[in-house]
């Protein structure tokens, strides 16, 4: 396959368009991973939808920017690092505490359980020990919360699996390696 670039508006079906439009009138820019999932205007569509529907979960802005760093930190991810350093630090973290999280190294207890038990869910394909689910309860979190982010970590995982793949130009500033 050939190497994949950033599609401009133009290249795009006008349903992506709607997206690309969106983008630029909240973010002031359509960064380039989305521009590139636009390809498809249906994976475009239905990735923005559900991460809109996340909004509605367990877990509010700034937690959501959390556990986004730590699934890009373990799936490798530089895009995602840059783009959600970025959007975290917009949501009230600072730019050490955005290494903890992405290190499992934060002095919250609440952050080092929610590592483990992403960290377990990644590394043996959703799965996660009866320790680390004990944890995540201990922490104060039931099911509703393990269902919201399990599919944040979907969710953020698409877009890793998207830029791993294309290595399309990041236009952030580049995340602080560990």
């Amino acid at each position: 396959m050939k190497q994949i670039t950033v599609p401009s508006y133009d290249q795009v079906d006008d349903a992506a368009k709607v997206v690309f439009d969106y983008f630029k009138k909240i973010a002031g820019k359509m960064p380039n991973l989305y521009a590139t999932i636009g390809y498809s205007s249906n994976a475009l569509s239905s990735y923005t939808a559900f991460i809109q529907a996340q909004a509605k979960g367990t877990f509010h802005a700034k937690d959501r920017e959390g556990i986004y760093l730590i699934v890009s930190e373990l799936n490798g991810c530089q895009y995602c690092l840059a783009s959600h350093t970025a959007s975290a630090k917009k949501n009230g973290w600072t730019e050490e505490e955005t290494l903890q999280l992405r290190a499992g190294k934060s002095p919250d207890r609440k952050w080092q359980v929610i590592y483990l038990v992403i960290k377990s869910i990644i590394e043996n394909k959703g799965a996660a020990g009866e320790e680390v689910m004990a944890g995540f309860a201990a922490v104060g979190y039931n099911e509703a919360a393990l269902m919201d982010l399990t599919a944040l970590i979907i969710g953020m995982t698409f877009t890793n699996y998207v830029y791993r793949l294309t290595h399309i130009p990041i236009d952030f500033p580049l995340a602080k390696p560990l």
